[in-house]
Parts: C-alpha cells; sequence; structure tokens
C-alpha cells in the first residue's frame, strides 16, 4: 500500500484572520471624480471635432460638458482632500516618476484650454460683440485644441495612478485599466453629445460612441479573465454587479447610436445608458479595489506565483 501523507496540504491563512492592506480610505467623491475627469477628457476631444467639422450645436455643449464636468471633477477631488490647499501643494514640485505630479499638471495643462473654450460658449449673447467677448471668441478655437490635445492624458492618467498603489485589484490590471478608462471616457462625452446635439450633427459623437464602448468593453473583459486570482475581485460580489449593469448599458448605448441615426428619442436614451455605463464602471473598479485588500488571498497569493515562476517551480 501506498503511503498516505499525513499532514493535509495547508490552507492560507493570514495572521489572525485579519487584512495584510487597509482598505483605501477613500469615499464616493473619488469614483465620481474619476467619471467626471473622464466626462471632461471625452467632452473636450469631441468639442474640439465638432468645432473643425462645422457642427455649432455639438461643439457647443461638448465645450460647456467638459467645463463643467472638470469644475466638478476638481470640486470632488478637493473635497476628498479636505483642504484646498493640498492640492496646490502639489504644484511645488514636478517629479516625472510620481504619478499623481504627473497628473496634477496634466491637469493644469488641460484646465486653461477647456476653462476658455467653455466659458466662450456660455457668453450671452449680447456681451459677444464687446471687447471680452470678441477676445473669448478668437480664444475659443485654439483654447479647444489645446484641451483637446491634453484630454487622452486627462483620461487615463487617473488609472495609472490607482494601479501605481499597493490594492491587488489595480496593480495587478495596469497593463487594462488605461484602456478601460480611455474607453469610458470617449463613451461617455460621445454620450453627452448625443443628448443634447440634433441628429445631423451628431454623426461624429455616434461614431465617438462605439470606438469608446467598444475598447471599454474589451478591455473589461480582459481585466475579467487574464488576472489569475485577483479577477474574483472584478466577478464578484458589488463590484461584479456595477460592471455587469456598466457592460448592458454601455452595450445598450452602442447598439442606440449605431441604430438612432434617424431618431431623436433613440439618441438620447443611448447617450444617457453610455453616461451611466461609464459612471457605473468607475464605482464597479473602484469598489473591487476596495475589496480586494481586504481578503489576504489577493496580496500574498499572486505574491508567491510570482516568486515560484521566477525560481522555475
Amino acid at each position: 500500500m501506498k503511503e498516505q501523507v499525513a499532514v493535509p496540504k495547508a490552507e492560507f491563512r493570514s495572521y489572525y484572520g485579519r487584512p495584510v492592506l487597509k482598505p483605501p480610505v477613500w469615499e464616493w467623491k473619488i469614483p465620481a471624480y474619476l467619471f467626471t475627469g473622464g466626462l471632461s477628457a471625452g467632452s473636450a476631444l469631441l468639442g474640439a471635432g465638432a468645432d473643425l467639422t462645422g457642427r455649432p450645436v455639438l461643439r457647443r455643449a461638448s465645450r460647456a460638458g467638459a467645463l463643467g464636468a472638470l469644475a466638478a471633477s476638481m470640486y470632488l477631488l478637493v473635497a476628498d482632500l479636505g483642504r484646498p490647499e493640498r492640492f496646490l501643494h502639489m504644484l511645488r514640485v514636478a517629479k516625472p516618476s510620481s504619478p499623481m505630479s504627473v497628473g496634477t499638471w496634466i491637469l493644469v495643462a488641460y484646465g486653461p484650454g477647456a476653462g476658455v473654450a467653455g466659458v466662450a460658449e456660455l457668453v450671452p449673447r449680447g456681451w459677444r460683440g464687446t471687447l471680452p467677448g470678441r477676445l473669448l471668441g478668437r480664444l475659443a478655437r485654439p483654447a479647444g485644441l489645446s484641451a483637446a490635445a491634453f484630454a487622452p492624458g486627462v483620461a487615463s492618467y487617473t488609472a495609472v495612478l490607482l494601479s501605481q498603489t499597493a490594492v491587488p485589484a489595480w496593480q495587478s490590471a495596469h497593463r487594462q485599466l488605461p484602456f478601460v478608462f480611455t474607453g469610458s471616457a470617449a463613451a461617455s462625452g460621445a454620450g453627452w453629445g448625443m443628448v443634447w446635439a440634433p441628429v445631423a450633427e451628431a454623426g461624429p459623437a455616434r461614431r465617438l460612441a462605439v470606438l469608446g464602448a467598444a475598447a471599454e468593453l474589451v478591455a473589461s473583459k480582459v481585466v475579467d479573465q487574464r488576472l489569475g486570482l485577483v479577477s474574483q475581485a472584478y466577478t464578484t460580489g458589488k463590484a461584479h454587479r456595477l460592471r455587469k449593469w456598466s457592460e448592458y448599458l454601455t452595450l445598450g448605448g452602442a447598439a442606440g447610436a449605431l441604430a438612432g441615426r434617424r431618431s431623436r428619442a433613440v439618441q438620447v436614451v443611448s447617450g444617457l445608458a453610455l453616461l451611466a455605463g461609464s459612471a457605473l464602471q468607475r464605482f464597479g473598479v473602484f469598489e473591487a479595489g476596495v475589496e480586494s485588500t481586504k481578503d489576504p488571498r489577493y496580496v500574498v497569493v499572486p505574491q508567491r506565483d510570482a516568486i515560484n515562476r521566477a525560481s522555475g517551480r
């Protein structure tokens, strides 16, 4: 008879069953900040395209949306920091190796262009003939193009920032999250344009919606399937429910963008679905990160696997 192993295989436990990492102390303001920042970037990019192709209603809606979303994003960020001067302190240094420092300076470079272009669209008609009004009108195009140039960085830097933390679900998805966030930003900006622009002007928004939704959905599926054990943080619990609804809404919004070329009602509903899907994606990713810090397996098991692979075991 073969000798039986007397000691069963050990199961992983942490000391006293306590988490290895402390969960992030961030509140709902941070995922909301991630969403509004992406919305601003997507809107700025779409607004520049609408300006260059002669679509005034889409341009106006996109530029105003970029400004409003940027203001909301900055408010949420400062509110989470607790004191406004903490953001100003980050401007005292420029550190290329720090995603937070780089992201801060991307926002500084992006903000003036988005601000000038947005304000130019909000100036009352009676004031546009004045000297300040004419000056704003002349600056609107170069300002909008400047914002569009920095928009991809605004859309993606938050993903890099999250993935450089010790949170397992974010760190393990460092290759995929920038694509998820950039696609989500494009889809939300397109959704905003579809809500406000007439059907005749919304062609670029509909095309951007399809491209952004496709990028977001594909990258999100890669996160679900290729992170090994850590993928469970995304595919179980509250994070899974949020991201699943995000997938349904984003897919439905993209389908509506393709089918609603002649229907204003379908276009508006599709745009709202894209906006909601983008927001739920950010909240789902945030929730996955929080949950992954609570289970010690997500911290230790991937590290053990990496060591075993490196040693050839």
